[in-house]
């Protein structure tokens, strides 16, 4: 009998990755944990991409979907849909938007869709300022906007996309710069673009961005972003399908790191609210989210049993502050990890805040990425029994390390002891 691995090489596409030289089939998990189909037994440290936010088989969650299905599973959008409302009432409160509407999709990509055409079509303009080094799903128009060649498959584009210097801190023209010289280069930079444009629809912008290998601006940089975009009525869309429900500690959503100029005209959200359910949406004040003039429903968003795990799924992130335990565990695993990466050559930087880590590889001696490196390191964590992920952008290779937020102190010592051995292993 084939492989698994023969078997989906025969009918999943070249381009559909899989992670190490022996590709791993899991098979269940429970809480911070997970097992393979030979019963080996893993620490999770990146949980579906960022997606089982609180843990695995989270009784609560398990229990909401099995009722819910038990009831009705699916009805669409053209039927009042209870837990749809009770949901999107909660998260219009928790976004900070004022007079806020919620439309439900089933991914983040089509959710950044989604706030692609609300903008357009409110501004009437086909121009988008993204980030460099940035990502925003698979779609035509999401890969558009992607501001990262490693998952950009094509140059063409429904938009007119134009990049803006920031995401990343400690590369490029200004990384030498302080804080505050490094904000105000970005906005001169802005600035100077907008000068050479027609008008702009919307800047979208990851508060960390997550493919791009956990990297940020200082905070307040959208804030004084967003000075300038208001002057020319220009929309932020704050993409948190990554930072959002308080992965990031400080805060429960990214762009409160940039608060001083207020929330975002547009939000979009998705991966942790589901625990592994398909949920994704965006959020908008009414007046940018009712622009449309034409027909628009879903047919899975917004399905009667997503919302059920999401709505219990939210319910005992609050209820377990489980924020706050990103961020007093991710502080300590942060630390951690700086103090194990302590001389080891290949490692350029120790970033992220809150359960978002990322650690940069590099040639030993140089600024150059070494991805060969992180596939070694993945590899051998993988056989210390802890999973991770990689990422990063132009001519950088990360490692990513995004723990289930209910993650304890013992398994952050014991998730940064293997990481350790895995990178002195080099």
């Amino acid at each position: 009998m084939s492989s698994l691995h023969d078997r989906h090489r025969a009918v999943i596409p070249d381009w559909v990755a899989l992670y190490y030289r022996d590709p791993l089939e899991i098979t269940h998990g429970e809480g911070r944990h997970v097992w393979d189909a030979e019963g080996r037994r893993y620490l999770d440290f990146f949980g579906g991409i960022l997606t089982t936010m609180t843990a695995h088989a989270l009784p609560e969650v398990t229990k909401a979907i099995s009722e819910q299905a038990g009831r009705i599973i699916h009805s669409s959008t053209l039927y009042l849909n209870r837990p749809m409302v009770e949901l999107a009432e909660r998260i219009a409160t928790l976004s900070g938007i004022p007079d806020a509407r919620v439309f439900f999709t089933t991914s983040g990509t089509e959710a950044n869709d989604t706030a692609l055409l609300l903008a357009t079509a409110y501004r009437r303009s086909s121009q988008i300022l993204a980030m460099r080094n940035s990502y925003h799903g698979r779609s035509f128009s999401t890969v558009s906007i992607t501001g990262n060649r490693s998952w950009s498959p094509t140059g063409l584009s429904p938009l007119q996309t134009l990049y803006v210097h920031g995401g990343v801190r400690t590369r490029g023209p200004y990384a030498r710069y302080g804080d505050a010289e490094f904000i105000e280069a970005c906005v001169a930079d802005l600035e100077d673009l907008l000068g050479h444009t027609r008008d702009v629809a919307a800047l979208i912008a990851e508060p960390v961005q997550g493919v791009g290998g956990f990297t940020s601006p200082p905070d307040g940089l959208y804030a004084a972003f967003r000075r300038v975009l208001d002057r020319h009525g220009i929309l932020w869309i704050s993409d948190e399908v990554q930072t959002g429900w308080g992965r990031t500690g400080d805060h429960f959503w990214g762009w409160q790191a940039h608060a001083e100029a207020g929330p975002p005209d547009i939000l979009t959200f998705a991966k942790g609210i589901g625990n592994g359910m398909s949920v994704g949406g965006v959020v908008a004040r009414a007046e940018v989210m009712n622009c449309l003039d034409a027909n628009s429903i879903s047919t899975f968003g917004g399905s009667p049993v997503t919302m059920a795990a999401g709505l219990a799924n939210l319910g005992y992130l609050l209820e377990h502050d489980l924020q706050g335990n990103a961020r007093r565990v991710g502080g300590l695993l942060l630390e951690r990890l700086r103090a194990a990466t302590a001389g080891v050559e290949a490692v350029r930087e120790v970033r992220g805040r809150g359960l978002m880590i990322g650690i940069e590889l590099t040639r030993p001696g140089t600024d150059e990425a070494d991805p060969a490196a992180a596939s070694a390191v993945l590899e051998a964590a993988r056989e210390g029994g802890l999973l991770i992920g990689k990422g990063g952008g132009h001519s950088t290779s990360s490692l990513r390390i995004a723990p289930p937020l209910s993650l304890t102190v013992a398994e952050a010592e014991e998730g940064a002891s293997i990481i350790e051995e895995a990178l002195r292993s080099l």
